[in-house]
């Protein structure tokens, strides 16, 4: 290839790129976000199209870029990478697993994959042109999240797809960076926690007691099956016996650190109250934990059980929200869950026996700082603190 089909290479690249971004930023008052997605989606198609199918060869993106800062000066967020990540976004969403999951209606002419041809033309470049105003087409399928994938942003969604490689998770954490408009490092954060794999995990019957199909899968969303406790430390505690570190110890370092149990257990939750009081026909009761969660328009009762799951906690838990619901619930809201939160289970056997109850309910396990490798619990608070803690001072 001669260095003049290189230069109208280059000169058709960069100004039909140009000029879609001076068009982005007329549009880009109206919806910043989307406009910005819809910019970067048609031009990592442009790019893919021309680079993947051995149309331009390598460096072509950097001179790009650098001819861009020339003819617009300022211009940030198109160096040689981000226009890198601009194809890799393009290619992961309109591709994965060979099934298309966003289509994109830019105009486009077929390629010339034939070198001779692309020669005979004097052009090495396809003949496609960059319309940001029919960029993507969100498929209208009912598992794909329009909204959330509009709302998040594009450094965001280059984090999702570089951590994550399964489609629904990616669906899941698009819609937790949305709803509890995560920074990146909390998103990161979340994917390595393996927060989607937990979730899906959770010993629960929603689908059977949650009508609304799409509240359940909010419902099945909002809980982990595991919840990693690591401000708790039980051991050691001044001259308490070994048998008097039960539930009221755990409830009462989740009280003092509330802050963190609540960023630990999810977002949306506020804090109700701790040995909440209920009552009905005289007899009382005494849920350990209760939140209210904003999402799920819901009260949420968490039992705290220090030793395996037993069945009867389920009854205990059945009777809280009955009352709940009947004493307490506000008209607008919906009914509440209950959530047990114990030191070890079995998976099957809860998920066996819990379908047999009609309020919604789940079990998750809990792990402490005694349950942490000794390089990570030296990290927590040292065992003087935490007598103050449970000594009330």
């Amino acid at each position: 290839m001669d260095t003049n089909k290189t230069m109208v290479t280059l000169a058709e690249a960069v100004e039909q790129i140009k000029t879609a971004i001076l068009q982005s930023q007329y549009e880009a008052l109206k919806d910043v976000n989307r406009v910005q997605l819809a910019l970067y989606f048609s031009i990592g198609k442009y790019l893919s199209e021309n680079t993947r199918r051995g149309v331009w060869g390598t460096g072509v993106l950097k001179q790009i870029s650098e001819q861009l800062r020339k003819e617009l000066p300022g211009l940030r967020g198109f160096s040689e990478t981000s226009l890198k990540n601009m194809r890799l976004f393009y290619d992961n969403w309109q591709m994965l697993d060979n099934k298309p999951i966003i289509k994109s209606s830019v105009a486009t002419d077929d390629l010339k994959s034939d070198k001779s041809a692309i020669e005979s033309e004097g052009l090495a470049v396809a003949k496609n042109v960059i319309d940001i105003h029919n960029a993507l087409t969100i498929p209208n399928i009912t598992e794909f999240p329009a909204e959330d994938f509009l709302s998040v942003p594009f450094t965001h969604h280059i984090t999702l797809i570089a951590l994550c490689k399964n489609l629904d998770a990616k669906y899941y954490y698009l819609r937790r960076t949305a709803k509890e408009k995560l920074s990146v490092s909390n998103l990161e954060t979340l994917i390595k926690s393996q927060a989607y794999e937990h979730h899906e995990n959770l010993p629960n019957n929603f689908a059977k007691t949650i009508p609304n199909s799409n509240l359940a899968r909010k419902a099945v969303m909002m809980f982990k099956d595991s919840y990693a406790l690591d401000f708790i430390n039980t051991e050691e505690i001044g001259e308490r016996n070994i048998s008097d570190i039960d539930e009221r110890v755990v409830e009462q370092q989740i009280v003092h650190n509330i802050k963190k149990f609540i960023m630990t257990f999810g977002n949306d939750f506020a804090f109700i109250g701790n040995q909440y009081h209920l009552e009905i026909y005289g007899e009382e009761f005494f849920p350990d934990l209760l939140f209210f969660n904003r999402e799920l328009n819901a009260m949420v009762v968490v039992e705290l059980k220090m030793g395996n799951f037993k069945p009867s906690y389920l009854g205990q838990l059945t009777a809280y929200l009955q009352i709940l619901d009947d004493k307490v619930r506000k008209p607008h809201e919906n009914p509440s869950i209950g959530i047990v939160l114990c030191k070890t289970a079995n998976k099957e056997y809860v998920e066996y026996v819990i379908q047999k109850y009609d309020s919604p309910m789940g079990v998750a396990t809990y792990t402490t700082a005694k349950d942490m490798p000794e390089n990570l619990r030296r990290a927590l608070p040292d065992i003087e603190q935490l007598k103050k803690v449970l000594s009330g001072k």
